[in-house]
């Protein structure tokens, strides 16, 4: 039985949500579109990204909306006339780029590497990237097992991120430059976790297979929330007025081969959990 409920469906696979501006806001991956979608399942398509897959969204401190443009290595910027534009060349780093975070001071973290997700050949470990406030790029960690969700913690001094490919979050703590040190393993997973989000008490949601995980520092799993059988869950963010609805990307996953399909399997569902959000 399932513990979630649908909130929209018809989607191909939805992406890094964020809640934002009191909606959730989403990539989903074949089509190009950015959705913001209300709690009552009314969803608008906000933007449109010249891409393939992946793209991923988050924002600045002062609101400015960035997004990777992963196969182009770009991130992009919202201009103040709505349109996306380049902000930083990534590609001297990496060729292929996914997730993104963006800290309260403004540092942005972003991971790539050279492996050819869709194309197959042999797996290359991942990057991540560091974009300061100023535009600058660096590179500031590597040896990444497929680099997925990242989360900052709110006192901005640790950095975690979803290793898929060996089944673990891992933490790094934050300099004050926004250099990345003391590499960790913050949760050992049964399967490899997806997209992440972080909870007030600082445990994290993982989506992870069929189904999203709660997870403490050092691996004690403190609960789930389990989609209908056939459906993989992609990522999750807290969200809603008191940030204590869990939001859950959940597509059909039929291979790399068969990820766009004329079939639309993929679904926002929801369920309310005890722990909020942070705000």
């Amino acid at each position: 039985m399932s513990d979630t409920s649908i909130l929209l469906s018809g989607l191909a696979i939805g992406e890094s949500p964020r809640w934002h501006e009191d909606r959730l806001w989403f990539s989903n991956w074949g089509t190009q579109e950015i959705i913001a979608l209300d709690t009552d399942g009314a969803g608008e398509v906000v933007m449109r990204v010249p891409t393939t897959v992946p793209f991923c969204i988050d924002w600045l401190p002062d609101g400015t909306l960035l997004v990777v443009q992963g196969p182009e290595a770009l991130l992009l910027r919202q201009d103040r006339d709505g349109a996306l534009v380049p902000y930083v060349d990534l590609s001297p780093i990496a060729k292929g780029w996914n997730e993104i975070v963006v800290d309260r001071r403004g540092f942005t973290y972003v991971n790539g590497s050279d492996f050819d997700f869709t194309g197959g050949g042999p797996f290359v470990p991942g990057v991540i990237a560091l974009v300061t406030p100023d535009g600058m790029v660096r590179q500031v960690a590597d040896g990444i097992e497929f680099g997925n969700g990242m989360v900052v913690t709110p006192d901005g001094g640790t950095l975690i991120v979803a290793e898929s490919f060996a089944s673990r979050l891992t933490a790094f703590d934050i300099a004050a430059d926004g250099g990345l040190s003391n590499r960790r393993v913050w949760a050992q997973l049964e399967t490899g976790p997806d997209g992440i989000c972080l909870d007030a008490e600082g445990a994290v949601w993982a989506a992870s297979m069929g189904r999203c995980v709660r997870v403490r520092e050092g691996g004690e799993i403190l609960g789930q929330v389990v989609v209908p059988e056939g459906l993989s869950c992609f990522a999750c963010a807290l969200g809603g007025a008191d940030r204590r609805t869990l939001f859950v990307m959940v597509a059909q996953w039929l291979g790399v081969e068969n990820m766009f399909g004329p079939d639309r399997t993929g679904q926002v569902r929801t369920t309310r959990v005890a722990v909020p959000g942070i705000a």
